[in-house]
């Protein structure tokens, strides 16, 4: 059970804070807290909960790096369920909170895009592309550990955060967009939050296996 509560625990703080950043600067009018402010906020709280939660469950977060894991052949697929159950019931606590502090904010950091719908697609399945070859050449087995995991995924996670955050919020984890959906009732563009970051992921996986393919699928890749 330890990493289930990990997952959630880590999932809740990323959730809480990040779309936290984001509702402050909503309710503010962006006067407290710029967008700079709120990618350095997903940047910052993704390295901590890496570091805090690495060696215990793996620092996943995100369903669509959990899938990636598993069909990377560096995690169990019994286990993946377990934890995307995990994973979203951290980031829909993480949303009920923030309505409950803030509830004049209509959005709760939902991920709305600013561009037709295709367009939001293949971006955020280029962002978590990234993030995900990034995470799959950092990590030791299906683990986000080490010093430098925490600052190269942290890194990754700021910078995407900051380019393509006005555009469709950079959401890269399908738990990140489906909870503040619940919450804020902005169910629209949903599908495309859920599906890109998956196949994003998984092409990751693909395009490691092409460049290292004698062992991007064993125990430390």
């Amino acid at each position: 059970m330890k990493k289930y509560i990990s997952e959630s625990i880590g999932t809740f703080a990323l959730i809480f804070c990040g779309t936290g950043a984001m509702t402050v600067s909503e309710i503010t009018n962006g006067a407290d807290l710029t967008h700079t402010g709120v990618a350095i906020t997903w940047g910052l709280i993704v390295m901590a909960m890496i570091y805090a939660f690495g060696e215990i469950s793996g620092a996943h977060f995100n369903p669509a790096v959990t899938i990636a894991f598993a069909f990377a052949k560096r995690f169990s697929w019994q286990e993946v369920p377990k934890y995307v159950i995990a994973q979203l019931l951290g980031a829909l606590f993480a949303s009920i909170m923030l309505w409950i502090l803030f509830p004049t904010s209509e959005f709760y950091g939902a991920t709305l895009p600013s561009v037709v719908p295709w367009r939001a697609f293949v971006l955020e399945l280029l962002l978590t592309f990234f993030l995900m070859l990034t995470i799959i050449n950092v990590s030791t087995g299906s683990k986000e550990v080490g010093i430098m995991a925490g600052i190269a995924i942290g890194g990754i996670v700021l910078l995407e955060a900051m380019f393509a955050g006005p555009i469709t919020k950079a959401s890269m984890n399908p738990a990140r967009s489906i909870a503040p959906a619940l919450i804020s009732g902005h169910l629209e563009h949903l599908w495309l939050y859920i599906l890109a970051p998956i196949i994003g992921a998984l092409l990751a996986v693909v395009s490691c296996k092409l460049v290292k393919d004698d062992n991007c699928c064993d125990e430390k890749c």
